[in-house]
Formats: C-alpha cells, structure tokens, sequence
C-alpha cells in the first residue's frame, strides 16, 4: 500500500469536522508549493500571527494524542 493509500484510509476514518481540516491543510501545502505566492504571505504580519497560534495549538494537540496512543488509551 502506498502512502497516499495509507493516508486516505485513514482521512475515511475520521470525523467531518477533522476531514475539513485535512482539507485545508492540503489546501496550505498546494499553495505554499506554488511559489512566490507564499513568499510574500511569509513576509505579512498576517501570517506570522497565524502561525504562532494555529501551529502551537496543532503541535499540542499532536503531542497529546501521541501520548495518549502511547499509553495505550486511544488505538489507531
């Protein structure tokens, strides 16, 4: 199985409401891979904003439902 296999198995598993943040996620990385587009957000106040509090929000959330797979009270 590939690893665009794997990752769509899993966004069939989640919820809609984390499909919708898959999506705008993907939405992200086609757009930040465009080019120069995503130099100039770079350099907005706009973005450094967003990334300082939707990233660490993520990163957190990340952190925890890691540990909570490691000890075993969530399964993949």
């Amino acid at each position: 199985m590939t690893v665009r296999d794997q990752t769509i198995a899993k966004i069939y598993q989640m919820p809609e409401s984390l499909v919708e943040e898959v999506s705008d996620f993907i939405d992200f990385l086609l757009w930040k891979h465009s080019g120069k587009q995503w130099e100039l957000w770079l350099e907005s106040a706009e973005s450094k904003a967003m990334v300082e509090s939707d990233f660490s929000e993520y990163l957190a959330n990340l952190e925890d439902y890691e540990n909570r797979l490691a000890r075993g009270e969530i399964q993949w």
